[in-house]
Order: C-alpha cells, then structure tokens, then sequence
C-alpha cells in the first residue's frame, strides 16, 4: 500500500542511519525481519489492535518475544509502539533493505521462473546479471508456472522477460501490428 511506504519511509530511514552508525546493518536487517514476523502473527494482531493494551504493555510483550537487543533498538521498537506504527513494520523492513542494498552496491532481482531453478542455473544467471548491471546481484526466485517455460528478472523498474509466455505475447503482438500493416 503507498500509505503504508509513506508513513514507512521516515522510520526505515532513522533505522537506517542508526544502523549505519553503528555499523550493525545486518543485525537490524535481521531485527526488522524478526519484527514483522512478529506483527503478523495472528495473536500479535489481537494484542496490537486491543484497545486496552497500554502501550508500555504492547512495547514490553513485543520487547521480550523480539529477543536480545541494543538500547538504541529497544528504543526503536518503543518509538514504534508510542506512534502506533507496528502495523508498517513489513514495510519499513523493505525500504530497510532497499537502503542496505543502495549503501553496499547491492541491486535485487526477482526472478520468477517456470521451474524451480538449480543452484549452478542460479549462479550462471546472478554472474550474467551482475555483469550485465555492474553490481552485485540479490536474487529472489519464485515460481510461476503461468510462464510456461524460462524466466522473467525484474531489477528496479527493468523487467528482462525470457519466459516462453512473454516471447508468445510478443510474437503475438508482431502478428497483429502485421494484420494491420496489411489491412492499410
């Protein structure tokens, strides 16, 4: 939800910066990721949308199931809970990596693939795309089998469609740009 990324933003960035300071981007990546897990349980939600959960009741449970923190993440955490922003934590996670892989040269490619793909497949396609974009590639593969055969890498906002539903798409297109090339 674009609501969601904005009220997201400025919390992913202050994460970013402490982080960032103290040079700990791995382990906030991995407290942001643990939080948003944690806020999505289903019993999670009941206790955030209580309404007779004070807030320091809410920061306390959400503190002690997170596990071992800094001080300046147990501060995070109560700035969370006092702005009533829990909810966003999946967000704030993502622009945290978004930010993460910007800072270390790192771009992500969600690769989604016909097939499940086998690790020496993975690796030729990372090295081509790391070649191909100059940067240290983040794979993400998933599965779809609506693409009938190969794959579709999406980097930023470049898509790189070797699927065999998208070169029947394009085919398709070809033949009828010809139809009407011919009927005119």
């Amino acid at each position: 939800m674009a609501g969601n990324v904005t009220i997201a933003r400025p919390y992913a960035d202050a994460a970013f910066k402490l982080a960032r300071g103290a040079d700990a981007l791995a382990s906030w990546l991995e407290l942001l990721s643990r939080l948003a897990a944690i806020v999505a349980d289903a019993d999670m939600q009941a206790c955030i949308s209580d309404p007779e959960a004070s807030a320091d009741q809410l920061a306390g449970l959400l503190l002690d199931v997170a596990g071992e923190l800094t001080d300046e993440q147990r501060n995070f955490v109560r700035v969370l809970v006092e702005n009533g922003r829990l909810q966003v934590l999946p967000e704030i996670r993502n622009l945290f990596v978004v930010l993460k892989n910007e800072h270390e040269g790192v771009l992500e490619a969600r690769i989604a693939s016909a097939f499940p793909l086998d690790g020496a497949t993975l690796a030729s396609l990372t090295a081509d795309l790391e070649t191909r974009f100059k940067a240290r590639i983040d794979a993400i593969v998933t599965i779809d089998p609506e693409l009938i055969g190969g794959v579709r890498v999406a980097i930023g906002d470049e898509v790189i469609d070797a699927s065999v539903r998208g070169k029947l798409a394009s085919m398709a297109a070809a033949l009828k740009n010809q139809e009407l090339s011919n009927a005119t």
